[in-house]
């Protein structure tokens, strides 16, 4: 948006609790100056109740909308249309109204291709890949290597039910999958991409996803968490010489990716992303 906001101002959201520490304000509305469109874009913080009737009131009054942690399984049930990648992940992060119904995508799905895209240098074709989470980010990983055509994924997860659970999920495509319950299991096996999909280094005291010097041979390493100075497990990784990348860049392509959606037209990429905090050094 290029002027002061009027009654034909499209008002975007983002859903979610908690919601104040959001960096998707700020590039999403550089990306809607850049692109010229009338839009403004706000965080909502709202609890499960809420939800169902903020989300559907919100698209059908003309708006649109991120949804983010803890709602995204619950958005996936809201929305009356779900594209492919909601279905297979069973969540949903991004939603707006389109022929009279409210349509949903898991743009996670292709934020994460492009972040391993960038991190590779290209796809993550016939790679072996090693998942630490069993969540909804995992979740989104396991669509696009699938999507992508990585070898094997094996999920590893503390408690092994949930890990086979979702291995369960998945099976049956051309990427071969596999559960492990600890680091032990995996001695001295080589991935050529290690994703974190838990929460662990959002906390300042939290453990490292995977030792950076533990039996597993890392050959790049992906960190789906994000912090202002990059998370403690990709600065040791980097300091070992092992390629890494936290979830800026997922956050960055899943929010384009969004924005396409809304508007039907290419989103400003590198106007969104000097709207990202800068880092000193970060390569």
């Amino acid at each position: 948006m290029t002027s002061a906001p009027t009654a034909a101002t499209r008002t975007v959201v983002l859903l979610g609790s908690p919601v104040s520490h959001s960096l998707s304000p700020a590039f999403q509305n550089a990306a809607f100056a850049a692109a010229g469109v009338d839009g403004v874009y706000v965080a909502l913080r709202c609890d499960s109740d809420g939800l169902p009737g903020l989300l559907r009131g919100i698209a059908r009054a003309g708006g649109a909308g991120n949804v983010t942690v803890p709602h995204k399984a619950a958005a996936a049930q809201v929305v009356e249309r779900a594209s492919p990648a909601v279905r297979r992940t069973g969540a949903c992060n991004t939603f707006w109204l389109e022929d009279g119904a409210v349509c949903g995508d898991n743009t996670d799905v292709a934020g994460f291709a492009a972040a391993a895209r960038s991190l590779l240098g290209g796809e993550p074709r016939g790679a072996r890949v090693l998942v630490v989470g069993a969540g909804g980010a995992a979740r989104a990983a396991l669509c696009a290597l699938e999507d992508a055509g990585a070898d094997s994924v094996t999920v590893l997860n503390r408690t092994r039910a949930r890990a086979e659970s979702l291995v369960d999920e998945f099976r049956g495509g051309k990427t071969a999958l596999d559960s492990a319950a600890s680091p032990g299991e995996l001695a001295r096996e080589r991935f050529d991409l290690v994703v974190n999909a838990t929460s662990l280094g959002l906390g300042s005291g939290d453990p490292l996803p995977l030792a950076s010097d533990g039996p597993v041979r890392v050959g790049a390493a992906l960190d789906l968490v994000y912090s202002p100075a990059e998370t403690p497990w990709v600065r040791a990784l980097r300091a070992g010489g092992i390629p890494a990348a936290d979830g800026l860049e997922m956050l960055l392509r899943q929010g384009a990716a969004a924005f396409e959606r809304w508007w039907g037209v290419p989103a400003p990429l590198e106007a969104m992303r000097a709207a990202l905090p800068r880092r000193e050094g970060a390569g």
